[in-house]
């Protein structure tokens, strides 16, 4: 389902997913209201919901349409404005799943390729954790037996192997996530804010910039402590929250017995500019086995190998475990590696987390 008060913004979507073979636009709506009215005789799995539309905007559709139709993925799309950035973000904290930025102009149709490829990747990531839960239940409406679905695993899954803790007692956290991402740090950082006071944490969220500002914020807010974007030069402290800025690599480097921020724009990593990857590596060489790693919910597989480098340097890797994850993807990654702890539902990996953070078992 496509909610846009914009004619052109509707049409140019549709016109993007319908030419792919495995997704189809079911109904597209006007506002909030109409889409209110039509979800629940829709066969929808995802919803591409505006923010600002006239009659019933996007924060107010919302909650409406979670309550009509249950289980049905929200993903928020609004132009790139701080105001709107920060809409979305409290948007995912109402339960809406994902967001993607829209361009500012889509003037005969010239919308930036990036808004394209981020929505559709985006739109499959979301739609294959929710279709395979589909189709262990009841009958697939007609709508649904003509879509395409991904073919069933042709094996069981192998069993995750599972790694021993470090034997040093953590003096950094760093955590990396993407789809879904806010919500899980929200969660995860309000409970485990007690445990923060001894060390810093680190964080690299695939967000564009006007976003990661207002993401630092809303952490500040739920843990109760300093969190701000990182910039070069900037001392890292126990106690304190850094968040990658949208366009960088977060890294780290040593000088004496301090650590500082060091920013880079070079190339995307894993596609993802900024990439959890190029910032776990740098804290191997200042930190080593006294690095804890948590990888939340997010689509691809940012992070795996510098996770393992995290692992086999003698230091902890955790991980958000499927259920409980937006997308399985950058957890699932490090979980089939075989170089985690522990993988775990989400409101777990708190408590875990504590308890290494402390040198206690976990």
């Amino acid at each position: 389902m496509v909610v846009d008060d914009s004619v052109v913004i509707r049409g140019l979507i549709s016109r993007w997913l319908d030419a792919l073979p495995d997704i189809e636009v079911a109904v597209t709506c006007r506002n909030g209201e109409d889409a209110v009215k039509k979800i629940a005789d829709a066969d929808v799995d995802i919803v591409i919901l505006d923010i600002e539309m006239p009659v019933m905007d996007g924060m107010t559709a919302l909650p409406k349409l979670l309550q009509a139709a249950p289980g049905v993925r929200v993903l928020m799309a609004s132009t790139l404005t701080r105001r709107n950035a920060d809409i979305s973000l409290k948007a995912l904290k109402l339960g809406a799943a994902d967001y993607v930025p829209k361009p500012e102009s889509t003037r005969e149709g010239n919308a930036p390729e990036e808004f394209q490829r981020e929505l559709v990747a985006k739109i499959r990531g979301l739609g294959r954790r929710r279709r395979p839960a589909m189709r262990a239940g009841s009958a697939a409406s007609p709508a649904a037996a003509r879509r395409p679905l991904s073919p069933a695993p042709a094996a069981a899954p192998k069993p995750i192997v599972l790694q021993p803790a470090s034997k040093t007692r953590p003096r950094i956290v760093a955590i990396g996530s993407s789809t879904g991402g806010p919500r899980a740090l929200f969660d995860l950082l309000g409970a485990l804010s007690p445990s923060l006071a001894r060390l810093p944490v680190v964080i690299t969220q695939h967000m564009p910039a006007t976003f990661t500002s207002i993401l630092a914020e809303h952490i500040e807010g739920v843990a109760k402590r300093p969190c701000v974007e990182g910039q070069t030069g900037m001392k890292v402290e126990p106690g304190k929250i850094y968040v990658a800025p949208g366009g960088f690599h977060m890294m780290f480097e040593a000088k004496g017995t301090d650590t500082f921020i060091k920013l880079d724009d070079s190339a995307p990593v894993n596609f993802c500019r900024p990439s959890v990857d190029p910032m776990l590596d740098s804290l191997i060489a200042i930190y080593g086995p006294a690095i804890l790693t948590c990888i939340l919910t997010g689509m691809g597989h940012d992070g795996r190998d510098a996770a393992r480098r995290v692992q086999q340097g003698g230091g902890t890797v955790l991980a958000q475990d499927e259920e409980t994850s937006v997308v399985w993807g950058m957890p699932g990654a490090v979980a089939q590696a075989g170089i985690c702890h522990k993988v775990l539902p989400l409101g777990q990996l708190a408590e875990t987390m504590a308890r290494l953070i402390v040198g206690g078992v976990s």
